[in-house]
């Protein structure tokens, strides 16, 4: 029970870091070209995951290992980035969360297919009646007419469920924190190459904003959010606590509102109430 609870508690922290990845990845995308963003981020994270490796003489992971380290990469090292980055140059942040809302239903059932869960038929009800609140209420805004942006999120929403599930699943025997770091590790000289080939000339052009949201998408969005995330998904359960992500839409909005000045409706608060419905919902039967 105790470990259960720390689960929750440990993928709550990982939510709450997360939330700001969007505006961040808006703000950071204003001035700097989306590839360059993508693979700086990853550098800086893989570069501080090298020194608390070597610091603190962790193993090496096993051969067998490698391969899911390799799936973890592509998820949310290159992926969910990469992808992100190039469809917020199309859509706002606040129109991301419609796609965001999709999430935590793609991570459960990646669960079921990469991390051997079976929850139980309810589980699935409030799992979908969740998903379906969050995207309700991302529709009530209006869809901005973005085919190249929809796919672009879509597809980093199914990429970053493989990575979230594949990245737990490691977890379980090889720890939180060492598996987010290794996957950077086992990025970096693809990622730090491509940062060389496609950095600017000068980056005098780039605004505070825009190196803050670098800032916190290498150091809180690609390292510590996954320390926290991870741990808590081995510990409570892939596809149960992969149901806080319900909540990410609204801190992200409400993230939005506040530094992006993006306009937010008074319904959130009404929809959030659904949400955490249909997390305790999906907790209950997760198992």
């Amino acid at each position: 029970m105790e470990k259960t609870t720390n689960g929750w508690i440990n993928g709550f922290i990982g939510v709450a870091i997360f939330a700001g990845s969007l505006p961040a990845t808006r703000a950071a995308v204003a001035d700097f070209d989306p590839t360059f963003l993508t693979c700086a981020r990853a550098t800086i994270a893989a570069l501080l995951a090298l020194a608390f490796l070597l610091l603190l003489r962790q193993p090496r992971p096993k051969a067998a290992d490698v391969p899911s380290l390799a799936l973890t990469a592509l998820g949310v090292v290159i992926g969910f980035p990469l992808l992100t980055a190039l469809a917020l140059r199309h859509v706002t942040s606040a129109h991301s969360i419609i796609f965001v809302g999709l999430l935590p239903l793609c991570t459960a059932v990646f669960a079921v297919l990469r991390g051997g869960e079976r929850p139980r038929p309810a589980f699935w009800l409030f799992s979908a009646l969740g998903s379906a609140f969050v995207v309700g209420y991302a529709l009530m805004g209006g869809v901005e007419a973005s085919l190249q942006g929809d796919l672009l999120m879509l597809s980093a929403i199914v990429v970053c469920g493989l990575g979230y599930a594949e990245g737990a699943r490691l977890s379980r025997t090889l720890g939180g924190w060492q598996v987010i770091s290794w996957a950077l590790v086992l990025s970096l000289p693809v990622m730090l190459l491509v940062t060389v080939l496609t950095m600017p000339a000068s980056l005098s052009h780039a605004r505070m904003p825009a190196w803050i949201g670098l800032g916190y998408v290498s150091l809180f969005s690609m390292l510590i959010g996954f320390v926290f995330w991870y741990r808590g998904l081995a510990q409570g359960g892939i596809a149960a606590v992969g149901q806080l992500q319900l909540f990410q839409p609204f801190m992200g909005l409400g993230l939005a509102a506040l530094l992006l000045h993006e306009k937010v409706s008074w319904t959130m608060l009404v929809v959030t109430l659904g949400a955490v419905v249909c997390v305790a919902g999906a907790k209950r039967y997760a198992r």
